[in-house]
Order: structure tokens, then sequence, then C-alpha cells
């Protein structure tokens, strides 16, 4: 008997360790709200719109988001100039400390493609932004017709 609990004790703490890590990595000063998701019709890549506020005392970097219905979820900046629109893509979003990122239409934005199974207006879709620290932030997004312009009915988490 001493010889099973022996056997099963470091499994139970490699276990309880994990969840303690996968917990503390949370991104705990950072706050999502107004998530949505601009739905367009066919095979069309999908815009993400969110607001992220740092309440932390040093700066955030946003790397990358991903999402389990999505294949391929890459941050944007659309700009314009002398009368060109251009969109790029960017490798992280600074969040200024005690400040705001805003990932709007005709800004910074997630650019989403590859949807598995399809997403519809009414759906809501889980997407994790993934930190420089290691830390991750899962949100729910609201997705909104093509025509919609904001949130509507905001998500905050």
């Amino acid at each position: 008997m001493i010889v099973r609990i022996a056997r099963t004790l470091p499994l139970f703490a490699a276990g309880w360790l994990l969840a303690l890590s996968a917990y503390a990595n949370e991104a705990e000063h950072i706050r999502a709200t107004q998530a949505w998701i601009r739905v367009l019709p066919g095979d069309l890549p999908a815009g993400g719109y969110v607001v992220l506020e740092n309440t932390g005392d040093q700066p955030a970097t946003l790397r990358s988001a991903s999402s389990a219905r999505y294949g391929s979820v890459m941050l944007h900046k659309s700009s314009s100039e002398g009368g060109v629109s251009r969109m790029a893509m960017v490798e992280n979003l600074v969040i200024p400390a005690h400040g705001k990122a805003e990932l709007a239409p005709g800004g910074y934005h997630l650019m989403m493609s590859k949807a598995n199974p399809p997403v519809k207006a009414g759906d809501d879709v889980k997407l994790t932004f993934h930190f420089s620290d290691g830390s991750v932030l899962d949100t729910d997004f609201a997705a909104r017709p093509a025509n919609a312009t904001d949130a509507g009915d905001a998500h905050a988490h």
C-alpha cells in the first residue's frame, strides 16, 4: 500500500502544479471589452474588434491570438495614405501601463480566416490573446452581421 501511494504521489503533485501554473498564467492586468467579430459572407475573412485595457504598472505586449473556431488569427493594421487604403500584418501591439489599445475598424484589428465550422451572426466565439510574458486572456467575441459597426451588446472579460 505504501509503495502504491509513493508511486502515485509524484503524479498527483505534478497535476496540482500544472493546475496552479495554468491559473498563474492568466493575464491578470488585462481586461477585454466590446469584443465582436464582423462576419462576412462565404469564406471571406472576418474582422475582430475589442478594447484591451491594461490596469497594470507595466506595458503589456500582445504577441498573437488564437481560436479553436478559426484556422488563422492574425493581428493587422489598416491605414490610409494619399487616398490609398492599406492593410498590413503586425508582429505585436503594446498596451501601455494604465492605458488602452482599441482594435477597431480602420485601425488595428484581428483578421480571422478558415472558420470551422462556419461562424454566423449571433454566435459567440472564444479567442485567446497571447502576451509576451507568457500570460493569456480568453475572451468571448459576439459574431455580428457584415453591416455591423460596433459591438452591440458588449462582452466584457
